[in-house]
């Protein structure tokens, strides 16, 4: 019997479907040759509790003229406190529908006015969308960008109402591949991400026993505020302590600050913090418009500076890679979508930074997104949002649920996003 030529071999293995052993990409492409044609963009409100009152209701802030309420300088003008949902919980889900049956799903973060966003999606993005091949992901968000690019908008609203929608094509490609997104986006470096639990409490003796109980649960890596609000306990250093003291030698404390500090308050307590050896990073200390000061910063801390939750686009995170102005990038997914989000990434790994995706309020298209895009990058390290999977939009509304677990979430390997939604429990929290 003759001896098969590498060539004549592969066009065989070819001819039986053996290819995709070797060429899982090409064999995905094979899968998804006849155009896959946008017939319909939706965008649905989810609320927590549902309810139907109007929408100028669910807005909360301190009063203007607010101050910080420290003593001395640090009484000044509050400004960073952020607009609240008044206790309820929102987010903004797309679906999107191919002429081949095909839905994919995405998600816009929008815990205030989801309306905005869901405008944004039908009135602009919906009537230039329908019709185009649902498979080119980068053109479309190019496209997409493109729109209001020279009216100036690049980002906020604009461009979650373009993530929700860049998260949904990367679901309906993966879905007609029959393939993991994970596996689009290039492969996994990994079977697992760690994941991180929030940790509360007002003195240090609650915080050192609500840190204890989540490390009983299986979380070693936890994150808390400091100086997020207007009370004197919650700029307490010694909380921080407290829960690196139970965590010390089994994981780390991670530190969120929301801008909460100057330049000059930052570097005084950075001191204190720097002293604590399993503190794992600083996260959001100053404006996120004040680039200067947060190279000064990183340059001062021995603690690693996280930033990039309230950034939408490369451009801006190219102003903090530039000055080295961190040292971990946390972008959020449902804000700046897949194909941004592993741009961004890519380009942090170039400076040696690390990844970590911010993953706030949202349901499965918003975890999901997060969790492939960390399987398939090399810089990632952690992921927020360990319990999030029991919250009002996790589990309970999923058919098919994501692989959380106790301090790690494992690869989804269904096809797409790897979730289903539970159309009737989905739709007791639908509104508007």
């Amino acid at each position: 019997m003759s001896t098969l030529s590498r060539r004549n071999f592969l066009q065989a293995a070819a001819g039986v479907g053996l290819l995709s052993a070797f060429d899982p990409l090409r064999a995905a492409a094979s899968k998804i040759g006849v155009p896959l044609i946008i017939t319909d963009i939706e965008a649905l409100i989810l609320r927590n509790p549902p309810d139907k009152k109007p929408e100028d209701q669910f807005v909360s802030m301190p009063p203007i003229g607010a101050t910080t309420g420290g003593i001395g300088l640090w009484n000044r003008l509050e400004r960073g406190e952020t607009v609240r949902q008044g206790g309820y919980q929102q987010t903004l889900l797309v679906k999107v529908t191919t002429d081949q049956g095909i839905v994919g799903w995405g998600e816009s973060h929008a815990v205030m006015t989801p309306r905005v966003v869901k405008t944004a999606i039908l009135d602009l993005f919906r009537p230039i969308l329908l019709g185009q091949d649902a498979r080119q992901i980068e053109p479309i968000w190019e496209k997409m960008y493109s729109t209001q690019r020279l009216r100036g908008y690049g980002t906020g609203y604009f461009t979650r109402a373009m993530a929700g929608i860049d998260i949904a094509l990367w679901d309906i490609v993966g879905k007609a591949a029959e393939m993991p997104v994970y596996q689009l986006l290039g492969g996994k470096f990994r079977d697992s991400i760690p994941t991180y639990q929030g940790v509360g409490g007002g003195p240090p003796e609650q915080v050192r026993d609500n840190a204890q109980a989540l490390l009983e649960r299986g979380f070693p890596n936890q994150k808390m505020s400091l100086a997020k609000g207007r009370g004197e306990e919650t700029r307490d250093v010694d909380r921080v302590f407290a829960a690196a003291e139970v965590l010390e030698g089994k994981g780390q404390i991670l530190v969120d600050s929301l801008a909460g500090y100057t330049l000059a308050e930052a570097t005084r307590v950075g001191r204190r913090l720097d002293t604590i050896g399993n503190l794992g990073w600083w996260e959001d200390v100053l404006m996120p418009e004040d680039y200067g000061a947060y190279s000064v910063l990183a340059d001062r801390m021995d603690v690693p500076i996280c930033a990039g939750e309230q950034y939408s686009n490369r451009f801006q995170f190219k102003e903090l890679f530039e000055r080295r102005a961190c040292d971990i990038v946390n972008p959020d997914t449902s804000r700046v979508g897949i194909t941004e989000t592993k741009r961004i990434a890519i380009m942090a790994d170039v400076y040696n930074i690390l990844f970590s995706p911010h993953s706030s309020m949202g349901s499965a298209p918003y975890r999901a997104s997060a969790i492939h895009l960390c399987l398939a990058t090399p810089n990632a390290v952690i992921l927020e949002g360990g319990e999030t999977y029991k919250q009002a939009f996790g589990d309970r509304i999923l058919s098919k649920r994501l692989p959380y677990r106790p301090g790690s979430v494992g690869v989804p390997e269904g096809p797409g996003l790897g979730f289903e939604f539970d159309e009737t429990e989905l739709a007791k929290l639908v509104v508007g």
